[in-house]
């Protein structure tokens, strides 16, 4: 009787420290929304790096100087149709 008695005293004990170490979902959903908060930062991080990156190529400078340069010559004919 005594070994029936122990054996479920270390059952209970057993499954009560089991239980303990279990995530609850309050604390899954924790992790979550720091593991997402996270991929955040970093994709903002990447796309702002790469919007930089793009700002500087020599295609988006080459193709802001060919804009201005159109930009006033239409402005300098519309001068001269407007005299």
């Amino acid at each position: 009787m005594r070994l029936y008695l122990a054996v479920a005293v270390l059952m209970l004990a057993f499954v009560a420290y089991t239980e303990a170490q279990e995530e609850t979902i309050e604390q899954r959903f924790a992790v979550f929304q720091d593991q997402m908060a996270e991929m955040g930062k970093n994709l903002a991080e990447k796309a702002k790096t790469t919007f930089e990156q793009f700002q500087t190529s020599d295609l988006a400078v080459k193709s802001q100087n060919w804009f201005c340069e159109q930009y006033e010559s239409l402005k300098a004919k519309m001068g001269v149709i407007g005299q």
